[in-house]
C-alpha cells in the first residue's frame, strides 16, 4: 500500500530516532518517496546526513531555511504528503502539536497538513503513564491522528515497561493495514443521524431523551476509517466534532427530517442511529411560561416519521434503522424493519449499563432477508466497528 505514496516522516529528539533510519530506509524499500524532517533534538542523537543519504531527499530542520524561494518550505511539504508518521514522538512532541504550537519545522508543517497522520510515541514508562500525556494523546486522537502504540521492553533508561518505539516493520505493518482498510469504503457516501432532539415549549424548557450521540459518532468514526465520504446530521451532544466529517448541527425533529431528506438522494448508506422526538409541543410559547396553581397540560403532536419517509422514497440506498426497546426488543425490532421498509435494523435493549449514556452496548444486527447477527456487551465503539463491517458486507452482496 505505501508503493508510490509521498511519506513524510518526522523525527524528535529521542534516543528511539536511530530506529527512524531504519525506518526510512524500510520505507523507501517498500517503493515510498521519503521525505524527512527533523527537530533540533533529533539532530543531537542522528546527523540530518543520516537520513539524506537514505531517503534521497533533502532533510529539513529549520523552518526559516527556505532553500526554494519560490515556495513556502512547510506549507509545500504539507501539500506534498500523502501521510506523516511521526516517529519517535516524544511526549515533548505529543504536547506541542495536541495545544497546536508551531514554533519548528515540524510543528508548523503539522498544522498546515490535511495528509493522514501515524504517531509513533517513544518515551519512560512512567512518562507514557502521565496524565499530562494521556491528555494529549486523547487530544490527538479527537483530532484524528492515529496511533501506533509503543511496545514492552528494555528501554533505553534501565526502565522494563510501556514506551519502547515499535520495530519499524511494525509500524509499515500497522501503516499498510490500516491504508487497505481506507479502501473497503472508498467512493461511498454514508448518511448517520446521531444524538437527540430538543423540542421547544418556551424559551427556557424542552422535550428531549437521554440519547448522548455516542453511538451514531462512533459509527460516523468507523464509516470514515473504512474510507466512506461521511456526512454526520447531530442533534445537540456534548461530544467533540470528528475531524475529517462534515457535521450538520440542528436541534429538533423537523430540523433532523428537512437536513436528512436534503442529503438522502446523494447516498449510498444511511445510518438513523438518532433518537428523534415522536411528539413535539402543538403550541411553543414566545415568552417563559409562568408557574400557576393546579395542574399545566400541554397538547402534543406527532412529529414527521424519518425513517419510514425513507423507506418509501429510497431507490438505491441501504437503509439502517436502530431500535431502543425497554421490552421485547426483538419482536418489536423486527416488527419496525418490516414497517419501516428498511434494508436493516439494529436492536438493543436500554438498561444499566447499556444503550442512552452509556459507553457500552449490545445489540442485535438484523436484516430484511432474517440474517440474525449477535454483538455481545462490548464498548459502543467496538461495536460501531463490527457494524460498519457487517452493513458493508449486505451491501457488497446486493
Amino acid at each position: 500500500m505505501l508503493n508510490g505514496k509521498k511519506v513524510l516522516l518526522g523525527v524528535s529528539g529521542g534516543i528511539a530516532a536511530y530506529k527512524a533510519c531504519a525506518l526510512t530506509s524500510k520505507l523507501v524499500q517498500q517503493g515510498a518517496d521519503v521525505k524527512v524532517i527533523m527537530t533540533e533534538g533529533a539532530t543531537e542523537f542522528v546527523q540530518p546526513l543520516t537520513f539524506q543519504a537514505l531517503s534521497r531527499n533533502p532533510v529539513y530542520t529549520d523552518a526559516f531555511d527556505e532553500k526554494n524561494p519560490e515556495k513556502i518550505a512547510h506549507i509545500d511539504l504539507a501539500d506534498w504528503s500523502d501521510l506523516i508518521i511521526l516517529a519517535p514522538a516524544t511526549a515533548h512532541l505529543l504536547g506541542r502539536i495536541a495545544n497546536g504550537l508551531a514554533d519548528d519545522m515540524l510543528t508548523t508543517t503539522l498544522l498546515a497538513a490535511t495528509s493522514p497522520v501515524y504517531v509513533a510515541p517513544a518515551m519512560n514508562v512512567h512518562m507514557y503513564a502521565h496524565p499530562s500525556v494521556k491528555k494529549n494523546l486523547i487530544e490527538l486522537e479527537k483530532m484524528g491522528y492515529r496511533f501506533i502504540e509503543p511496545g514492552d521492553g528494555y528501554l533505553a533508561c534501565g526502565y522494563v515497561g510501556k514506551g519502547r518505539l515499535e520495530e519499524p516493520e511494525r509500524i509499515i505493518e500497522v501503516i499498510n493495514n490500516h491504508e487497505k482498510k481506507t479502501e473497503v469504503m472508498k467512493g461511498k457516501k454514508v448518511l448517520i443521524t446521531a444524538g437527540p432532539t430538543q423540542e421547544i415549549i418556551d424559551p427556557v424548557r424542552f422535550f428531549t431523551n437521554h440519547s448522548s450521540g455516542k453511538m451514531g459518532y462512533a459509527l460516523a468514526q468507523a464509516a470514515k476509517d473504512l474510507g466512506a465520504e461521511v456526512t454526520l446530521i447531530s442533534g445537540p451532544v456534548s461530544l467533540a466534532k470528528i475531524a475529517g466529517i462534515r457535521t450538520i448541527d440542528v436541534q429538533s425533529a423537523d430540523e433532523m427530517y428537512q437536513a436528512v431528506i436534503k442529503e438522502f438522494p446523494e447516498q449510498d448508506l444511511v445510518i438513523k442511529s438518532a433518537a428523534v422526538a415522536d411528539y413535539r409541543p402543538k403550541q411553543t410559547s414566545d415568552q417563559k411560561l409562568k408557574k400557576k396553581d393546579g395542574d399545566l397540560v400541554i397538547e402534543l403532536e406527532r412529529t414527521q416519521d424519518i425513517l419510514a419517509t425513507l423507506g418509501k422514497e429510497k431507490t438505491n440506498q441501504y437503509l439502517v434503522g436502530f431500535a431502543a426497546e425497554s421490552e421485547q426488543p426483538l419482536t418489536y425490532g423486527k416488527e419496525k424493519l418490516k414497517r419501516k421498509q428498511l434494508d436493516a435494523i439494529v436492536i438493543n435493549e436500554i438498561g444499566f449499563q447499556k444503550g442512552f449514556q452509556s459507553d457500552h452496548n449490545e445489540v442485535v444486527f438484523y436484516t430484511k432477508d432474517e440474517e440474525e447477527h449477535r454483538i455481545p456487551y462490548a464498548t459502543k465503539k467496538e461495536i460501531a466497528e463490527k457494524l460498519m463491517q457487517l452493513v458493508n458486507r449486505k451491501m457488497t452482496e446486493e
